[in-house]
């Protein structure tokens, strides 16, 4: 199917790949290859969930409490997708010895106390980040961390190999390069009115997913779903320090 008449089926895609907001319509068969839309997902998220918490703000709650609404929202739309995987990928990483094992735990609807531990800290300083933009009148920076944390997913499946013959990341396939591409252009596109800051994160992310990659290589041999929603959390608060140290 020619690229001009797939961007219907790719947003679908994307947007029921991610999220839980009750959308119709015919989904591209192969999730992959809709990659190039995921930073557009997060962009949308943020919007909404930025959009109430600036009325909350509006009505005279604190930045505290609007940013605990916003980070609320963005997890309520996207089903705490990301954030399961980051808990299952700290329980995995740390809690088992051999690649099996650890594909093992990871698997495990439980959540261990290395999980606990991983939420607890990301969500705080996420609450914390968020609330801080709010202070700094820049809402944006909310969406752009939103925008550009869903491109290294897209490129993690490019690079790295499934690590267990079946699971979300190999049903959903192999990004092509051009999808890859897409993806990035759009995440440094949202970067491009951040100034020095955009850089920044740019070089942040950069380190998050050669971290997160190569540790996944070592740890478990290859990506899954959760490792994709591990460094989409991390890529997020790695734009949001750049973002808001000014």
């Amino acid at each position: 199917m020619p690229r001009r008449t797939r961007v219907l089926p790719d947003l679908t895609s994307a947007f029921m790949l991610l999220t839980r907001l009750p959308l119709r319509g015919t989904p591209t068969p192969v999730a992959a290859d809709a990659a190039w839309a995921w930073p557009i997902v997060g962009a949308v998220v943020a919007l909404i969930a930025t959009g109430l918490g600036g009325t909350a703000l509006w009505l005279g709650a604190t930045p505290a409490v609007a940013a605990m609404l916003v980070l609320a929202t963005q997890i309520m739309l996207t089903g705490a997708l990301h954030e399961d995987g980051l808990a299952d990928v700290a329980d995995g990483f740390w809690g088992g010895f051999t690649p099996e094992r650890r594909r093992e735990i990871m698997r495990d609807s439980r959540i261990g106390a290395y999980g606990v531990i991983a939420l607890v800290l990301t969500l705080t300083i996420r609450w914390s980040l968020i609330a801080t933009a709010l202070i700094q009148l820049n809402p944006l920076a909310i969406v752009i961390a939103a925008t550009v944390s869903r491109a290294p997913m897209a490129v993690l499946m490019r690079w790295l190999p499934p690590a267990r013959p079946d699971g979300l990341s190999r049903d959903s396939g192999v990004p092509a390069a051009g999808v890859t591409l897409i993806a990035v252009a759009l995440a440094a596109l949202a970067l491009l009115g951040a100034g020095w800051s955009g850089f920044l994160a740019a070089a942040l992310v950069t380190g998050v997913l050669l971290g997160t990659g190569l540790l996944a290589r070592r740890k478990i041999g290859g990506q899954t779903g959760d490792v994709l929603g591990a460094v989409q959390q991390m890529s997020e608060i790695a734009v949001l320090v750049a973002l808001t140290s000014g």
